[in-house]
């Protein structure tokens, strides 16, 4: 079983011509609402290449929250922990999509940011060795904190999404993760440096894996992907396809990644089935709909190119 203990939002998308600069005001030509939320993607992610797996995580009692879950339900995911709040409004996500593909993300916390004990102690009275538990950091750091000590007592995996990166982590949150999962923003402000390339991004790696991580992968996009283990550390270069939409490629990779993990690949092994995985969701539009089976995702693998040596 994987968990993802983490956020739901409803997505609110408009496709634009090109990103819009501070003060413009641009015509939109498509809107539409789409169930999201980091924690609920990579959850969806998950199920959707053939693995069991459920949410926990926290909505309103509304109309964007009820939708959210029957989302998951269809999907295959495991919903009965997530908790409704009859105070506090269902996340929400304002996403504006160009026609190249890339993207802006506001996000309004609402009901993720009151994600606490509660949502912790459902995980705890689930969780057993050998499962693996995924991480964002889209509700509140305490909690993920005590979820991934939890996860790594009880000899559960831990990969742990850093977004969105607001500054350094605490060394106790770091040093229960497997997997740290930067993308090249997000390294850059967890190391004060700038990540620009396959060169900085090992350098990074390195220094992220001497926090605690047993695993650091920085993700480069179209760069592909650095990876440092206890071993040793490759780049693993993308598969070139068509980019849709890159929404939800980081989710895709890391509910990939965790499947492959979980299933006992290698280190090599699970970032190519995630590089497979996420090369599938860029050329689809949405985040969760974005996501491939497994034989989508099966595909796609003899493309991934064989990682090289750092």
């Amino acid at each position: 079983m994987i968990y993802s203990f983490g956020s739901l939002n409803m997505d609110l998308v408009s496709q634009v011509p090109h990103l819009p600069t501070p003060g413009e005001t641009l015509l939109g030509t498509t809107f539409t609402t789409v169930p999201g939320g980091k924690g609920a993607n990579q959850a969806v992610a998950v199920a959707r290449l053939g693995m069991a797996a459920a949410l926990i995580g926290r909505v309103g009692n509304d109309s964007f929250g009820r939708s959210l879950i029957q989302s998951l339900n269809a999907a295959g995911v495991a919903a009965e922990a997530i908790s409704l709040d009859a105070q506090t409004p269902t996340g929400v996500a304002l996403i504006v999509v160009d026609d190249a593909g890339q993207n802006q993300i506001v996000v309004v916390p609402g009901a993720n940011g009151k994600v606490g004990q509660r949502e912790v102690q459902s995980l705890a009275v689930r969780l057993r060795a050998g499962d693996g538990v995924l991480l964002q950091l889209e509700v509140p750091w305490v909690a993920v904190e005590a979820v991934a000590q939890f996860a790594q007592a009880q000899g559960a995996t831990v990969i742990l999404d850093p977004a969105p990166a607001l500054g350094p982590l605490p060394a106790p949150l770091l040093e229960a993760v497997d997997w740290l999962t930067p993308n090249q923003t997000e390294a850059s402000q967890l190391v004060g440096f700038a990540v620009t390339d396959v060169a900085s991004a090992w350098v990074a790696a390195q220094a992220l894996r001497q926090q605690g991580p047993r695993q650091v992968v920085v993700k480069l996009g179209q760069g592909g992907s650095v990876v440092a283990t206890p071993n040793g550390g490759f780049h693993q270069p993308a598969i070139t396809v068509p980019v849709v939409d890159t929404v939800a490629a980081g989710d895709a990779f890391n509910g990939g990644l965790a499947t492959a993990w979980v299933g006992g690949q290698s280190p090599e092994q699970a970032v190519q089935w995630a590089t497979a995985v996420a090369a599938y969701a860029v050329t689809q539009r949405g985040a969760q709909a974005s996501m491939p089976t497994r034989a989508q995702a099966e595909a796609l693998l003899a493309q991934v190119p064989q990682p090289h040596p750092l």
